[in-house]
């Protein structure tokens, strides 16, 4: 079974890491061998680790010269980090030592189509057709190639040929169901995905990439259907589980999606990935410890990953832990400050500890990043009520319906706002607008005003509004 083999070569891949890692830091001498070095450059690679990944390939090529896995491997991680060029140089001077190399062509139009040469990527790989006899792997990188250049339809055609070549071509499979989706057919792919299963209905990738497809249609139900047959032919097809754990995750069925993701986490490399969906699926049963248990397990296994430390400041915010919160936030928008929910974060947080400056200005970088976040609007102008600035609060209630005009809630709390401060006219206009949208949403207007008399006036409104 695979999940015994991989097991065992899980427990030598994460020993020889941590060997790797403590030679470099601690500055030892230590042997590994060329089989292990792939290994640890690959198992960085996996994570996103390119300059580990890098690093494991120099020291590699430093003791073996000229291995090709490391080139391979070394050349597309610079093209990772934007070094495309650095990439063609050497895999250029590999391919002198090793011309007839397959591997080594196909990583030159990678990195061609990377540079953005694509017309040259196109030819050298249509080139290799009438040499190589692996036809499957030239026509898929021809896919990637097309799918670089934007060339969806153009893609599907040379992915279709690929599976037609080798119908195990995974790669292939899965880029498929993107490219159909790409152009907007993601139908045909189930058609021929049904094709494909019906010549080999005991193919798990092929029902894993059913599933796949039934999911970008929001058909959940089946795709569930496909990933459990695909699961039942492999009981141990990690990213069946996963995928599976996401669909119970939008359907709100967080026991069935912790479960699928726990079974995935015995047959997959532990990832920062799944550690932060398992958090998630915690985190929305209400068991902070645990989710807190797996965003810091995220943070070990890749300790850039934003999502697993904006995971923890959430569960601390919700315990309480305002300070820690803090820092946690902080650390996720220092590794990517390009997601508004980041600074909506920092700003609740700020907004609690009596930093108002700091939490109107993360409110206003929220709003700069992506004005489409109700939440942010809502928590923006709430800051300026608990500042008795009235207006101020109107105002942007003003911005936020400017850019969410269906939005009730908005509307609500702009009437809110509206009679805090006496501009009663007004505010009538906005409650009715919030009306129309969703009646049931006034409510909220009875939180902001616990006066009895007030609350009369409000309901007198309402009734009104209803008699129309």
């Amino acid at each position: 079974m695979l999940h015994s083999e991989f097991d065992e070569e899980n427990e030598d891949i994460f020993s020889s890491v941590e060997r790797f890692e403590r030679m470099i830091s601690e500055e030892e001498n230590s042997f590994f061998d060329v089989d292990t070095l792939e290994q640890i450059a690959e198992y960085y690679v996996g994570l996103g680790k390119i300059d580990e990944a890098i690093q494991a390939c120099d020291f590699g090529l430093k003791h073996f010269p000229n291995t090709l896995e490391l080139i391979h491997i070394k050349a597309l991680a610079l093209a990772e980090n934007g070094l495309a060029d650095e990439g063609m140089e050497l895999v250029e001077s590999a391919a002198l030592l090793f011309p007839n190399d397959l591997e080594l062509q196909l990583t030159k139009g990678t990195l061609l189509s990377t540079l953005g040469e694509h017309s040259k990527a196109i030819e050298l790989l249509l080139g290799l057709l009438d040499t190589y006899n692996e036809k499957d792997e030239i026509y898929f990188r021809l896919g990637t190639v097309y799918v670089n250049w934007s060339k969806h339809r153009e893609a599907v055609d040379m992915l279709k040929k690929a599976i037609e070549a080798n119908p195990d071509n995974e790669g292939a499979l899965v880029e498929l169901a993107n490219a159909l989706d790409n152009i907007g057919k993601i139908e045909e792919s189930i058609e021929y995905y049904q094709r494909f299963i019906d010549n080999d209905p005991f193919s798990f990738t092929g029902w894993y990439n059913m599933g796949i497809a039934y999911a970008k249609l929001k058909m959940y139900d089946k795709a569930i259907d496909a990933y459990q047959y695909s699961i039942a032919i492999e009981p141990t097809f990690a990213s069946a589980y996963f995928n599976l754990g996401n669909i119970y995750m939008n359907q709100k069925s967080y026991n069935l999606a912790e479960e699928a993701y726990l079974t995935c986490l015995k047959y997959d490399e532990p990832n920062a990935e799944l550690y932060c969906c398992l958090g998630s699926c915690f985190e929305r049963q209400k068991n902070l410890t645990e989710a807190i248990k797996y965003y810091k397990e995220a943070i070990k296994v890749s300790n850039f990953w934003d999502e697993a430390y904006y995971g923890l400041a959430y569960c601390l915010t919700e315990m309480e832990n305002w300070f820690e919160a803090l820092h946690f936030i902080k650390k996720a928008i220092k590794l990517n400050e390009n997601v508004a929910l980041y600074w909506t974060g920092l700003g609740d947080i700020e907004s609690y500890l009596g930093n108002t400056v700091s939490a109107d200005e993360a409110f206003q970088k929220s709003i700069e990043l992506d004005s489409f976040l109700a939440i942010t609007w809502t928590k923006w102008a709430q800051l300026h009520f608990d500042l008795c600035d009235y207006e101020k609060a109107a105002d942007i209630m003003l911005s936020a319906i400017d850019e969410l005009p269906e939005e009730a809630e908005l509307y609500y709390r702009c009437a809110i706002f509206l009679i805090k401060g006496g501009q009663f006219k007004e505010a009538f206009h906005f409650l009715e607008t919030g009306l129309l949208l969703d009646y049931d949403k006034h409510e909220l207007i009875f939180d902001y005003f616990p006066d009895i008399e007030t609350q009369k006036a409000i309901y007198k409104l309402i009734q009104e509004y209803k008699k129309k």
